[in-house]
């Protein structure tokens, strides 16, 4: 990781890594990440001849993590973006996103369209109305045979939420107080090397299975004794997210999820459409965010080039860094050449 230093944005201290020069890259991380998330994209980005901007999102790392849950909102969140560019003096970047990161690199374009290039999301596709976890793939899994659900984007997405998938699953269990907080924080090291996992099943496999697997039921429960699959990082990896979050616990992250009421809502009359360059690269067996719910973004993203990496389940840029690079580096270049 290149060095960091703290940059005052928005009221608040977010920790920065920067390297390179050229045509400014934000690289955001999801949850449970870091910037360390994006090690191996730093270095290929930045010889490809791009500033790349590296921070420790609002509630991680070494960055301000205030306590009331509204400062975790989505006006919140893009308000420390904007106010990073311009404390850098960057007019427009392009905006790159995993997990929740990607949520708000699309969320960016939607609402400071000024200040986005393009946008690469990383696994998670532009679903408008913040309806991502309604997506029918989803939803067919949870439903009981037979039954049928259709979102609307009218309508809450939690209140919605709670009508299709068990108080178990792990976007609802954030909403209803802190048991998942609590089993995170007890043992950071296990839940995070829980969350971490590649070599599981496919999506295809997806609907063969329990009903609380289906639910998402991922957090705030005793972890199995064999972990599934195969470990994402390596030990010292491991470490070194664990020590974050064994200072900050998990709950300045979770707060993210306890603002999709409020985030909703306030998106209501906003354009969904997004009006910019944009990359979507998802992964073959990601079972959440899955290529299949990309398969209608062309209707609210115009200028959208797709592409899906193999043999990859979640966690993308550090299960396969080379083909992620590969993919980004040929987009930027084409649509955003470096001088």
């Amino acid at each position: 990781m290149p060095g960091m230093r703290m940059v005052k944005t928005n009221n608040i201290n977010l920790a920065v890594h920067e390297a390179g020069s050229g045509p400014a890259v934000v690289l955001l991380h999801g949850f449970p990440g870091l910037a360390f998330t994006w090690r191996h994209q730093i270095p290929a980005l930045a010889a490809a001849g791009y500033r790349i901007i590296v921070p420790d999102l609002r509630g991680y790392g070494r960055s301000d993590a205030p306590k009331a849950i509204e400062d975790y909102d989505i006006a919140h969140l893009t308000g420390d973006l904007v106010g990073l560019l311009d404390t850098l003096g960057i007019e427009k970047a392009i905006f790159m996103g995993h997990d929740w990161g990607g949520l708000l690199a699309w969320q960016m374009a939607l609402l400071h369209a000024g200040r986005v290039a393009g946008v690469i999301g990383v696994n998670t596709p532009h679903t408008p109305h913040w309806m991502l976890w309604l997506q029918p793939d989803l939803v067919e899994a949870a439903q009981p045979r037979g039954q049928t659900f259709a979102a609307d984007p009218k309508v809450d997405p939690v209140f919605q939420m709670r009508r299709v998938y068990s108080p178990d699953m792990y976007v609802l269990m954030f909403q209803d107080g802190r048991v998942a907080d609590n089993a995170m924080d007890r043992d950071p090291r296990g839940a995070l090397r829980n969350a971490y996992r590649k070599g599981l099943i496919t999506s295809a496999d997806w609907n063969k299975l329990p009903p609380e697997v289906a639910n998402m039921e991922y957090y705030g429960k005793p972890l199995p004794e064999r972990l599934p699959g195969e470990d994402v990082l390596t030990a010292q990896e491991l470490d070194f997210y664990a020590s974050n979050f064994e200072r900050t616990g998990f709950t300045p992250a979770i707060n993210w999820y306890r603002n999709l009421s409020r985030n909703w809502k306030a998106g209501l009359g906003v354009d969904q459409a997004v009006r910019v360059p944009s990359l979507m690269v998802s992964a073959a067996h990601d079972v959440v965010l899955r290529p299949s719910m990309a398969d209608g973004m062309d209707a609210y993203v115009p200028d959208l080039e797709k592409h899906t990496i193999a043999d990859c389940w979640h966690w993308t840029p550090e299960e396969k860094p080379e083909e992620l690079n590969r993919l980004a580096v040929s987009w930027l270049r084409r649509r955003f050449p470096s001088k």
